[in-house]
């Protein structure tokens, strides 16, 4: 079969609303202001920063002021499926081609033509899908899993996303260097919450007018959430506002009403002076002294997509290496109960983000190591490899 250039699509009944960036950051303005310029082109661009801060947004924005606006917006998170699923999702498959294809499909790109892909947490791709996205970026033909021929000829612009590092990938072999090379033409980093406390009263003054209710945030509580480091960045504090709402009797949002760990960590998470940290490292000194628990804080960011694999793993690194590879000592380090432990592992080995501990057990990486040994419960101390965590990780399996 011959490739074939896709003929026109219809446009949608009713074209996306512009996304809404609620900003008064110098560091956005310019941001802003470098979206204006790109938009004007089908440039591809590379969208870096933390999860949370609004990658997605930038990405609309892009698409919204681009002759592109009335055309399809698809947005496909990498983190979310396995390399076979994202293929099949990028480019499609045709009937037969796998159990439970029952019928040909076509992929996001094709669905995409004329419009723009919006390629989230592109650095959780494998190596091989890199391979196959850098063939498409290359000739723009969509080969469908199970065709034996191209199939068609899409036009898209390409827009990618990450909160990871992807040169360091490349030089630890786990990202294509061309693939870089073709993805970052523009590259856009968009600066983590507390980088731009400007925006915070902002937002705050945003997410209160979408609820819909007649309440306002005291200035000592705006001053406690201008002073909190956000890990979790704008999707954090749109869960913060939401409960202080909802914590709220009358029409006045006060210090008590806002969540513990807001309250706890706003001294704690404060360091003498502003850096750069990873994700897992902002979550780890929250877990460890900032009044956040695993199953309240860290669960649900995982869950919605806010924090990936990669940054599970660093985060329980970062544990073991304080409890010198004792996975039951981890529960008190992460605010979980010792009911949960095999709920704890089932989760690690379900989402691919189990450790192994035997590294830690006599020494550790000066970067990880921890000044000290944190209490085990119920009296668990490290043991042998082949004893306690042996045996628990055993049970680690898929539910």
């Amino acid at each position: 079969m011959s490739s074939q250039v896709l003929g026109p699509i219809p446009l949608s009944p009713a074209s996306e609303p512009a996304p809404i960036i609620v900003s008064e950051s110098q560091q956005m303005a310019d941001i802003l202001s470098l979206v204006g310029r790109v938009a004007a082109r089908d440039t591809k661009v590379l969208v870096t920063g933390e999860s949370g801060v609004g990658k997605d947004l930038v990405a609309r924005e892009i698409h919204v002021r681009s002759a592109r606006a009335a055309r399809p917006f698809i947005a496909v998170n990498c983190a979310g499926l396995t390399e076979t699923l994202l293929e099949s999702e990028l480019f499609g498959h045709v009937k037969g081609s796998f159990t439970g294809a029952y019928r040909d499909k076509p992929g996001k790109l094709q669905l995409a033509h004329r419009g723009t892909l919006f390629l989230d947490e592109v650095g959780e791709m494998s190596l091989r899908v890199q391979a196959l996205l850098l063939r498409f970026l290359e000739n723009g033909e969509v080969q469908a899993v199970g065709s034996e021929h191209v199939q068609t000829k899409v036009d898209v612009r390409v827009i990618a996303a990450t909160n990871r590092v992807l040169s360091d990938m490349v030089a630890n072999g786990q990202f294509r260097e061309d693939l870089l090379y073709r993805l970052r033409v523009i590259h856009i980093h968009v600066p983590p919450l507390r980088e731009r406390r400007e925006d915070i009263r902002p937002l705050v003054r945003h997410l209160v007018s979408k609820s819909g209710r007649d309440v306002e945030f005291s200035e000592p509580a705006l001053k406690l959430l201008d002073r909190y480091r956000w890990p979790g960045n704008i999707r954090e504090l749109q869960n913060v506002v939401e409960q202080s709402l909802w914590m709220s009797n009358g029409g006045r949002v006060e210090v008590a009403h806002l969540p513990p760990a807001v309250q706890a960590a706003a001294d704690a998470l404060v360091p003498m002076r502003e850096r750069r940290k990873q994700v897992s490292d902002e979550l780890y000194t929250a877990l460890v002294s900032g009044g956040y628990s695993f199953w309240e804080h860290i669960h649900p960011l995982f869950l919605a997509r806010d924090i990936t694999r990669h940054d599970m793993r660093c985060l329980v690194r970062k544990g073991l290496a304080t409890t010198r590879g004792n996975y039951r000592a981890l529960l008190r380090l992460f605010g979980i109960g010792t009911k949960d432990y095999k709920r704890f592992l089932n989760f690690l080995a379900a989402h691919e983000c189990t450790v192994d501990f035997r590294e830690f057990r006599h020494g550790c990486p000066a970067a990880l190591r921890a000044p000290r040994l944190l209490p085990a419960l119920d009296g668990h101390h490290a043991v042998p490899a082949a004893a306690s965590e042996g045996s628990d990780r055993d049970h680690a399996t898929a539910v």
